[in-house]
């Protein structure tokens, strides 16, 4: 297989041809945060959290690592300032519908990038729901059931993950989703499931 070399960090890093710079990085030790990622599913770019800086060619740009392929000579960056400033802010705006109160990697990553989860919360667009509307729990609904349970419904601030009409049985004897959420919404398995029209 063809491998391309590339630098990480300032790290001389080779990369198998097709592999994005976010896989080529966690194989070379690098870490990149992410949200919507999941290494079982095909990248997503939704949550915009593993974002990082490539140059090519004298140009510098911003670009999602998960989704970005490994080119020959590219230069990267993961933890720049403004990569940072950008993190904090895709996690502040991310709180609006996930509330303040969010747990999970969401809450691990505002710490770390020194997020304020309260920044928009006075605003009143939605009523939180702890969903940051990543997308991990409709993709892994729709390999696990291959006749999606849940669905987003809805637009713009009305968005919502929801559980689709006569699909209660099946989103209630299956797992697969709660491995995948980032924010610690989906958090046990009872009688009802986890998801509401």
């Amino acid at each position: 297989m063809k491998e391309v070399t590339l630098e990480i960090d300032g790290k001389v890093v080779r990369a198998r041809e097709g592999e994005t710079v976010l896989q080529a990085a966690r194989r070379a030790g690098v870490e990149i945060p992410t949200l919507c990622y999941d290494e079982e599913m095909e990248p997503y770019g939704a949550c915009r959290i593993c974002m990082v800086e490539v140059e090519r060619g004298g140009r510098t740009r911003t670009v999602a690592s998960c989704c970005y392929p490994a080119e020959e000579g590219l230069k990267v960056r993961t933890e720049t300032p403004k990569l940072q400033r950008i993190r904090r802010v895709i996690l502040e705006l991310a709180a609006i519908t996930a509330g303040e109160d969010v747990g999970g990697e969401v809450r691990a990553l505002a710490h770390r990038y020194g997020a304020d989860l309260s920044r928009f919360s006075s605003l009143g667009l939605v009523e939180p729901s702890k969903c940051i509307l990543c997308g991990l729990c409709v993709r892994r609904c729709t390999e696990a059931q291959w006749d999606n349970a849940v669905e987003f419904v809805g637009r713009g601030v009305e968005r919502r993950v929801a559980l689709l009409p006569g699909k209660e049985e099946a989103c209630r004897n299956c797992s697969y989703c709660y491995r995948v959420c980032p924010t610690g919404r989906i958090t046990s398995f009872g009688p009802d499931p986890p998801f509401s029209l």
